[in-house]
């Protein structure tokens, strides 16, 4: 095997079927392996995972989850994905050409749709986030990047894999210990679909908010419990709801930042880090 997709999920049955149907009609389909790593779900997602690798393991993390599936992997080229992602056919084979061409250990790409773009929460998670409507990258972001969407594996052993245990950050670990940066990987065209509900924008939230650049020490944790604060998010809201003409601003972000509150608040008390 040339390739090894590595894909954590936890409680991804409405989504995980569509991301492993785009990588079966890859172009390098016959040189590609996909694991899939089921990280403790509660639901049914372990029942789509058909004619795939599927492992298991008790809920850690998708930091651990990769870790788990880079040691079964076969392939030379490891790639990280995610189960609400959706690829063109040729993405596999234009985001690791820089790899195989001798340039780069590792490859990331700035060629990230919005996958569900009719949804407003889904558009005003972009929004909220500084991002254009529509895509997952600004115009000018740099071509290189902390985390990796594919690395060579004999880099990723290197490195020891991720450092599982900081939550949602792990996929910059590689980065740091490695001392080098993902590089783009122009024309790897692929789909990202952000939360879609008030209860997944939610979730996904609180997730967010246990990063270590908000929970990283104390003084952070007291200077984003303010920065998040909801009283405050009832003017940012309105403010976006106004500039992007977007309603659903306002409640997005009066429940996106409480839910970033509640886990910086939590993690006074320890909370644990994983998804």
């Amino acid at each position: 095997m040339k390739y090894s997709v590595i894909i954590p999920v936890f409680n991804e049955e409405n989504v995980i079927t569509k991301c492993l149907e785009s990588l079966a009609k890859q172009t390098v389909a016959k040189e590609t392996e996909v694991i899939v790593i089921d990280d403790g779900s509660t639901d049914k997602t372990a029942d789509k995972i058909n004619n795939f690798l599927l492992l298991r393991q008790k809920h850690a993390g998708p930091g651990a989850a990769r870790n788990l599936g880079a040691e079964k992997a076969r392939g030379e080229i490891l790639i990280f994905a995610d189960a609400d992602m959706e690829f063109a056919p040729d993405f596999l084979e234009k985001l690791t050409e820089p790899i195989r061409n001798g340039k780069t250990i590792g490859t990331f790409s700035k060629e990230e749709y919005l996958l569900n773009k009719n949804n407003p929460w889904a558009r005003c998670w972009n929004l909220n986030l500084g991002r254009l409507a529509e895509k997952m990258h600004p115009d000018n972001y740099p071509d290189t990047q902390h985390v990796f969407r594919a690395i060579l594996k004999s880099k990723f052993e290197e490195a020891g894999g991720f450092d599982a245990n900081i939550g949602y950050t792990d996929d910059w670990t590689l980065a740091r210990k490695l001392g080098t940066m993902a590089v783009v990987a122009p024309g790897a065209k692929y789909y990202h679909r952000n939360p879609e509900s008030p209860g997944e924008v939610w979730r996904q939230a609180r997730w967010f908010g246990k990063n270590e650049f908000l929970t990283g020490n104390t003084v952070r944790k007291f200077y984003n419990l303010w920065r998040y604060c909801p009283l405050l998010s009832v003017f940012k809201g309105a403010y976006g709801a106004l500039k992007f003409r977007e309603p659903v601003c306002l409640p997005f972000k009066i429940i996106y930042d409480t839910a970033v509150s509640v886990s910086v608040l939590f993690s006074f008390f320890k909370e644990p880090k994983s998804k």
